[in-house]
């Protein structure tokens, strides 16, 4: 599994691993039942601390995405296609708000905003 980190990221390090492992899940690399890495692992792979990969692994599982079983691992859950569905939108709706906020800054209003998003959907 392939995990990249950001140092200079405003984003703590256990959401980069989240996010990344969350959507790998989503893109069907990591299947139901599939193992990740160990927490010591990752964090030695990673060179960061064991606890951030901790946390990182403990809320996937407060999520559903994941399974942790004492002693076997973490395991990808049993994929639940709504909540699967849910993330694509919650990823797409945070990558349009900032695109909005990005139109913002840039000194633009919201009808040009408005008329850019009803530009791209033409071609849909």
């Amino acid at each position: 599994m392939k995990i990249i980190i950001n140092n200079t990221s405003m984003v703590p390090i256990y959401e980069q691993i989240m996010e990344q492992i969350k959507a790998q899940i989503i893109s069907g690399q990591l299947k139901e039942n599939d193992i990740l890495p160990s927490v010591r692992t990752m964090a030695k792979e990673l060179k960061i601390s064991a606890l951030t990969v901790k946390k990182a692994y403990d809320n996937l599982e407060a999520e559903g995405m994941t399974v942790t079983v004492h002693g076997k691992g973490t395991y990808v859950a049993a994929s639940n296609t709504q909540l699967m569905e849910e993330e694509r939108r919650k990823e797409v709706e945070a990558d349009l708000e900032a695109a909005i906020q990005k139109g913002r800054r840039c000194g633009m209003k919201g009808e040009e905003i408005r008329s850019l998003f009803e530009l791209i959907m033409e071609d849909e």
